[in-house]
Formats: structure tokens, sequence, C-alpha cells
């Protein structure tokens, strides 16, 4: 899978020893304890590093590490990656693309029902748990959409930009279902991560808006031009609160 001096176009598990402290106090100790990492090449010199899980499927927020590290530290576990990763994580995608079926035809109970079988695999998976939560929304269960939102706010992986078109469509419904309070939150978190995005501040001066905070939304407006002078709906959406005077 490698040799000592080349990895080119890298996608595969490997196994890396850490030592953790065991007990407190007197009785601490030290072990050596194995975890098995998937490992995808997304620079020619940085390696983006995920954990497996109990189901030997990648899960979780990653870690990002450069070369001379991944041929230091970690070992390559082809045959699992082979016989049990691969195979687990297209199963997985197979699941998750049934549930994604459904909720474009409306079938929001039968995708339910397969986000949370890939969610069982993966609960941290990112996809699954978008799903879920927009077909939450969609069926105006907003508490139970509420407990996905509080899972999902707290997983970085899930403001990356590879899943932006789920991002975009999960925050819209948050706003579109009136839970704003957790529009704000879920926005303010990504602006955290990306704070030169300028969609990000627009969509959430809407959310302020809807809150009826105008001088954060004016805030927010205003950032986002900075960014972006040339961006349409804000200089409209700037025009309307001076002619109403808010904010």
């Amino acid at each position: 899978m490698t040799d000592s001096n080349t990895i080119h176009d890298l996608t595969g598990v490997f196994s890396c020893q850490k030592i953790a402290k065991v007990g407190t106090g007197t009785t601490t100790r030290r072990v050596a304890q194995i975890g098995y990492y998937f490992v995808e090449q997304i620079e020619s010199d940085l390696f983006e590093v995920r954990p497996l899980n109990n189901e030997f499927v990648p899960t979780g927020n990653s870690e990002k590490i450069a070369r001379d590290q991944l041929l230091t530290d970690y070992t390559p576990e082809p045959e699992m990656y082979h016989k049990q990763v691969l195979p687990n994580m297209k199963n997985l995608q197979k699941t998750l693309a049934r549930a994604d079926r459904h909720r474009k035809q409306g079938n929001s109970f039968s995708a339910e029902m397969e986000y949370t079988s890939a969610i069982k695999v993966d609960e941290l998976n990112v996809r699954g748990n978008f799903g879920v939560g927009l077909c939450f929304m969609e069926r105006g269960e907003t508490e139970r959409a509420n407990d996905v939102f509080a899972r999902l706010i707290s997983m970085d992986a899930a403001f990356e930009a590879k899943h932006k078109h789920l991002f975009n469509d999960f925050g819209i419904s948050l706003r579109k279902s009136k839970m704003i309070p957790q529009a704000i939150e879920y926005y303010s978190k990504a602006l955290s991560l990306s704070p030169d995005d300028e969609n990000l501040h627009y969509n959430l001066a809407r959310a302020y808006f809807e809150a009826k905070d105008y001088a954060k939304t004016r805030k927010e407006l205003n950032s986002c031009l900075e960014l972006n002078a040339d961006f349409a709906e804000a200089k409209k959406f700037v025009a309307y609160l001076d002619k109403k005077k808010l904010g």
C-alpha cells in the first residue's frame, strides 16, 4: 500500500499506538493502546485522519497530519481496509442514498427509517443526522428536531465544505420552522469556523431579523458587505432596514 518514501493518492486504514494514563493517584499507570484510523490524502503532504468505530466505519471529527507523522507514527492495515472497512462504508453509503431518495420523493417516514439505520452504524454520521433532522422539521416535530440540532452543533464535521448543501438546507429549515434561537446558534457556530463567508453573515442576519434583533441584523449585513460589496440581497436588506428605520 505504501513504501517508506512515497505516498500518492492514499486512502486506507492505519493503526497507531498511543500511550494512555489509566487509574488515578498512586494507582496511575501508562498503558499502550492501539487505535485504528481511516486516512485520506487531501494534499501532497497533508492527510485527514478519522478514527474507526466499533462498526469499522470512520466517525467523528477529523484530524489533519503531515506526511512525516503518518510515516513515523502509523502502520498500514490493508487487510482490515479491504475486508471490513471498505464493505461497511459502501453499505452505509447505500443506506444513506436510499434515505435521500425517499426524502426527495416526500416519503418522510421511510427516509427517517433509513437515516436512523445509518446513525446506528455511525451515530456521528453528518449526512444521517442532517437527513433525520430535516425529516422531523418537514413534519413539524420541532422537539425531535431540536435533539438532532443539539448533536449537530457539537460536530465540527457538520460545518465542513463537503456538507455545504445539507448544511444550507438544515439552516433554512430551522428558520422556516421558527426555531430561531437554534438558527442563530447554528450560523454563529458556522461563522466561528468560517468567519470570512459572506453567505453565513447574511443568513445569520436573516435569523436575527426573525428574532427582531435589528441592531445585530444590521451588524451582520455590514459584515457581509465588507466581504462582498456586490452582494445584491444584502444591499436590498440594508435598504429595507433604512426605509423602515430599523436597527
